[in-house]
């Protein structure tokens, strides 16, 4: 299973960006997502979580109501939509799978194995 992340970028307070990152491998449209980050100096820390039907998910409390998870199981592509971004935004963020066939949410990344490269967002105050 290969990830890439791709959509990071430069953004001021307030505006809002979307990841994307494109999973490829045979099952992978079943695997259990999420999205991580990690700022400068700082332990990578849980963002977002999504099940294989997409039908539960799961944030960090610094994102709820801002960030959205969702995914395209038919295209194999997770999305993170990124609103009212504020600059402790600023991180790089990881896409991963777990290889696993359940319902779960997965919020630790000692859960996942398989990681992303990352993708860089900056938001400037």
């Amino acid at each position: 299973v290969q990830l890439q992340a791709s959509g990071g970028g430069l953004v001021q307070a307030g505006g809002s960006l979307r990841l994307s990152c494109a999973a490829s491998g045979r099952t992978v449209n079943v695997y259990p997502m999420g999205w991580f980050r990690q700022a400068p100096g700082k332990e990578r820390e849980f963002v977002a979580a999504i099940t294989w039907v997409g039908g539960t998910t799961r944030y960090a409390d610094s994102v709820q109501g801002r960030f959205t998870i969702s995914r395209d199981s038919a295209k194999n592509i997770l999305y993170l939509q990124m609103n009212s971004l504020k600059p402790g935004d600023t991180a790089v963020y990881y896409c991963a799978a777990r290889r696993s066939l359940d319902f779960s949410i997965y919020h630790r990344s000692t859960e996942y194995d398989y990681w992303g490269q990352g993708t860089l967002v900056t938001v400037s105050s």
